[in-house]
């Protein structure tokens, strides 16, 4: 039976009518479950965010989400938006501009910019949200992982080239450091195969000034998605001037940083916060699951923790799988003390966490707690954002 042209007009014209499924191209990002955006705040999390002046963009990759955290008036104030995977997040201070790499196939940097403003009768609607601005795609097989500005533009962990790329403003990008082991010929050794998990960029000024963590120093038959990948004390950090390490000893380490002209690092399979110490890293908290996702401000650390995949657990020799929540710590680097946590119980990987200053950006286009509807309509249909 052919069907009614009536019943196929009436389906087709209520389809893709949801700020949230034009946003971010995907017709099921309307329907989020509630579970996962429930959280418990344990200590004075919300009062040490607050004293900072910065919004937390975060990343929690395997449940599609990009979370806004910040505090308004004493209050909490979580937003969020759907994104397919999202990985690496990146704030361009210089262009008022948030990335963020969205990791399936094919890859997307996502741009989002504050909202300045409306167009017509939509004053009564908050400003310095992040909204979306431009999407551009690459090859599903750069694998990307995570992103950072090195001087004034935009890299990232090409991570099945073995090789950090820099991208251009045209939707562009060329491989412009490698470790020594994948180098052959002055070139890399790319083969389109994760051989070294080169997974995070502590960006300096220049990429000599950077740093690049990775889950084993040189290529071998056995490659980091194999089940069979030694992992224990494998792990390096490399510097960007001779691409050798200068730290060893690690285990699946994440989200290298620097800050405050030391070199730190999530030491992920043992569930550790650590700081460079020669060619060690000294451990400077121990928190409850996988570490991934670091973010500065003055003397606190944000840290991220994520729950173990099964499949993975011999990835976390040092981690209590039974004990690993997914969430966010506020560490005093000074000390080690845990200052406070906020964590999802439905939660399960975080990869991602950026400082956004308050006054620039206090979150994301949709309200946690809230149900979408004419507030978000309205936003999408008159924003008004800086041009490029």
């Amino acid at each position: 039976m052919r069907p009614n042209p009536n019943d196929q007009w009436a389906k087709h014209h209520v389809q893709w009518r949801d700020p949230a499924q034009i946003a971010s191209w995907w017709e099921d990002a309307d329907r989020t479950d509630p579970g996962l955006l429930r959280q418990r705040a344990r200590g004075k999390f919300w009062e040490v965010l607050e004293s900072t002046g910065q919004t937390l963009i975060v990343s929690r990759e395997y449940e599609h989400l990009l979370m806004g955290l910040t505090a308004l008036n004493g209050r909490p104030y979580t937003t969020y938006m759907r994104i397919p995977h999202p990985s690496g997040v990146a704030w361009d201070a210089s262009r008022d501009r948030i990335h963020v790499a969205s990791t399936r196939n094919p890859n997307q940097i996502l741009d989002l910019s504050p909202i300045e403003g409306y167009a017509g009768q939509a004053g009564d609607l908050e400003s310095n949200l992040l909204i979306p601005a431009r999407s551009r795609f690459y090859r599903g097989a750069l694998y990307l992982h995570d992103l950072a500005m090195v001087g004034d533009n935009l890299h990232g962990n090409a991570v099945s080239m073995n090789s950090v790329v820099e991208f251009d403003d045209k939707g562009g990008f060329e491989p412009v450091w490698w470790p020594k082991s994948m180098e052959q010929g002055g070139q890399t050794a790319n083969a389109g195969l994760n051989y070294l998990q080169l997974n995070s960029i502590a960006a300096g000024p220049t990429l000599k000034q950077s740093f690049f963590s990775a889950s084993a120093e040189a290529p071998s038959s056995r490659r980091p998605g194999h089940l069979n990948f030694p992992v224990d004390k494998r792990g390096v950090i490399f510097g960007g001037e001779h691409g050798e390490p200068v730290v060893r000893g690690l285990t699946r380490p994440h989200s290298a940083r620097l800050h405050q002209g030391r070199l730190w690092v999530d030491n992920s399979g043992y569930g550790q916060l650590g700081v460079q110490n020669g060619k060690k890293m000294d451990v400077v908290a121990k928190l409850p699951g996988w570490t991934r996702g670091l973010a500065f401000h003055s003397n606190i650390a944000f840290v991220g923790t994520s729950r173990i995949i099964p499949r993975f657990a011999r990835y976390a020799p040092g981690v209590n799988a039974n004990r690993a929540a997914c969430g966010l710590h506020a560490v005093d680097i000074k000390t080690g003390e845990v200052l406070g946590s906020l964590i999802w119980p439905e939660g399960n990987q975080i990869f991602a966490i950026e400082c956004v200053p308050f006054g620039k950006a206090i979150g994301l286009p949709f309200q946690a707690g809230r149900k979408a509807g004419s507030r978000e309509r309205r936003m999408f249909y008159s924003f008004i954002i800086k041009p490029d």
